[in-house]
């Protein structure tokens, strides 16, 4: 299992000056020479996760880049393969474009689109993202989607491609039109006992190579679990609320948030790690959230585990 790390989205210049887009090259930066293969930015209201990681991914070579994830409906599926593979252009190809259909109270009651049939959404939304993200023409007429058009972007293709998928339908979609899926609020045991079965199954049917599975949770190294798990409840609150994300955290058994963020000393964290691999995840981004000692902590025991 390959170790990533989140990259916060900044709200303004930081206590040392930083703007927004240099706290992100300096913590690419960071994560890069701490040997973290990978980086993964969220897309919520902040800033625009593709222009973030051109403009400061540009400046940190050598790490992969990450969307996680970019929501499908406020953009036409042709002008996020434009900008997805200007994005690889300017990174010498090193783009993961994660995307996701978001939530019904972001894309119906804010954004003003029909939230009515997301996977008929998503099903034409990556049979034309797809080919476009390989270098091909994309040639669909659908019933919320159509699209024929060829892009002459001289970027790396493919670019590789990851939709955020957690009922059985989304997850075929993953398997057969993606290169995998990529996870948030999902423990282990959900993990093992439906998304991986899910998501490989429908990969075989398909005769697409085996997907990954990128998982991404809150983490904190600490000697006060209590108290770290009082933080991740109150700072993960609204994703115990969101339908999609409730359903997995009940399949979990878990009352919320908190309770599948890893959190613990270094040996209870590194078998919760291990519990996550065993269970199926190729990739795990760590959503730091820890503070002071406990960061240090965190980051500690994460690199440590590169080196394993």
């Amino acid at each position: 299992m390959r170790i990533g790390v989140s990259v916060p989205d900044p709200s303004g210049p930081d206590p040392q000056g930083r703007p927004p887009l240099g706290q992100v090259r300096d913590t690419l930066r960071r994560a890069a020479d701490d040997g973290f293969p990978s980086a993964w930015m969220n897309n919520i209201f902040g800033l625009d996760a593709l222009t973030a990681l051109a403009v400061a991914g540009s400046q940190v070579p050598g790490i992969e880049l990450g969307t996680a994830v970019v929501p499908t409906y406020p953009r036409h599926p042709a002008a996020l393969a434009q900008q997805a593979l200007t994005v690889a252009a300017a990174t010498d190809g090193r783009l993961t474009l994660g995307v996701g259909t978001s939530h019904e109270i972001v894309i119906r009651d804010m954004f003003g689109y029909d939230f009515s049939k997301p996977v008929e959404h998503t099903r034409e939304y990556l049979s034309i993202l797809r080919p476009l993200l390989h270098g091909e023409a994309a040639k669909v007429h659908g019933n919320q989607l159509s699209a024929d058009i060829t892009l002459a972007i001289p970027a790396p293709t493919p670019v590789p491609l990851l939709l955020a998928a957690l009922g059985p339908r989304m997850l075929r979609l993953a398997a057969e039109y993606a290169d995998g899926t990529v996870l948030w609020m999902t423990g282990p045991a959900t993990v093992r006992s439906h998304i991986v079965p899910t998501i490989t199954a429908a990969a075989e049917a398909a005769g697409r190579p085996s997907p990954k599975v990128v998982c991404i949770l809150p983490i904190c190294v600490t000697s006060d679990p209590d108290a770290a798990r009082a933080v991740a409840a109150k700072v993960f609150a609204i994703y115990g609320q969101l339908p999609s994300y409730r359903a997995m955290l009940d399949r979990e058994g878990a009352a919320g948030p908190a309770d599948v963020a890893l959190v613990g000393d270094e040996a209870a964290v590194e078998a919760q790690l291990a519990d996550l691999a065993d269970a199926g995840v190729t990739d795990f981004v760590a959503g730091e959230f820890g503070r002071g000692e406990d960061a240090v902590r965190t980051r500690r025991l994460l690199t440590s585990l590169l080196e394993t």
